[in-house]
């Protein structure tokens, strides 16, 4: 396909507009694919292949003819120089469900792109399904809230559902009001371990024994709350009743 580009940076901020100033809408990784919608010198118009999000992005980094061969199965991993056969970390990383194509390779380490390496045990390959849905969101427990985020520097509520599909090659919509659309609604309003609880605007997921994970703004972070007070909380402080019950896997 002609129009077919993989972004090169290891995460780069989707903006409304073609300016810093502008909100961020959402986020891209490294490996991602997308389509130019329009460019200029400064920024180019992107839409994403897999959700069809569209934003601006900085013109700077992106490939053709890139097909991955792995995923990142961690937070973030870091990346490293090698100097004489020795490997030393810089200061960059590349972050979970990032896909990249192994170049070189040895015991420990895998060449994803010219002198940027990571550890082989941050990869898995890149068609690894991931099952354990709670291994996946535990991961992110403690990141920072932030609108449009979606790595462990920063990760929004719908992001937070978004990635264990993303990661899994399953399409699944980015905003919330999306995704609420998109998941079948089950047919008895419970919280059992995997169901999705949707509230206008926010999202989160049902564990165990009461236990709900979610991105929550007002705490500004990813955490575990009991779920029948979370279902309160957020009736009493932001007004709103559950939308949609679903399940991780109704889609």
């Amino acid at each position: 396909m002609k129009n077919n580009f993989y972004f090169k940076k290891t995460i780069s901020n989707i903006y409304m507009k073609p300016t810093m100033k502008s909100e961020i809408s959402s986020q891209i990784l490294y490996g991602e694919r997308f389509s130019i919608i329009s460019k200029n010198k400064k920024w180019i118009k992107i839409k994403t292949k897999y959700d069809n999000y569209t934003g601006f992005v900085k013109n700077d980094k992106f490939m053709k003819n890139f097909k991955p061969t792995h995923k990142i199965f961690k937070l973030k991993s870091q990346i490293f120089k090698k100097i004489k056969n020795k490997f030393i970390p810089i200061n960059k990383f590349i972050y979970f469900a990032s896909r990249i194509k192994i170049r070189k390779q040895n015991a420990n380490f895998i060449e994803f792109e010219k002198d940027k390496w990571i550890k082989k045990k941050d990869i898995k390959d890149v068609n690894h399904f991931e099952k354990d849905f709670i291994k996946i969101f535990k991961l992110f427990l403690k990141t920072k809230y932030l609108w449009g985020g979606k790595s462990c520097d920063g990760i929004d509520c719908s992001a937070l559902v978004q990635i264990y599909y993303y990661y899994n090659n399953l399409f699944f919509p980015r905003d919330t009001k999306d995704q609420i659309k998109y998941c079948r609604k089950i047919s008895k309003l419970n919280y059992k371990l995997g169901n999705i609880i949707f509230w206008k605007g926010h999202v989160g997921i049902c564990l165990k024994n009461n236990y709900f994970i979610h991105a929550y703004g007002p705490e500004k972070k990813v955490l575990i709350m009991k779920t029948d007070k979370t279902i309160k909380l957020i009736e009493k402080t932001a007004k709103l009743k559950i939308k949609k019950v679903s399940n991780i896997k109704n889609y």
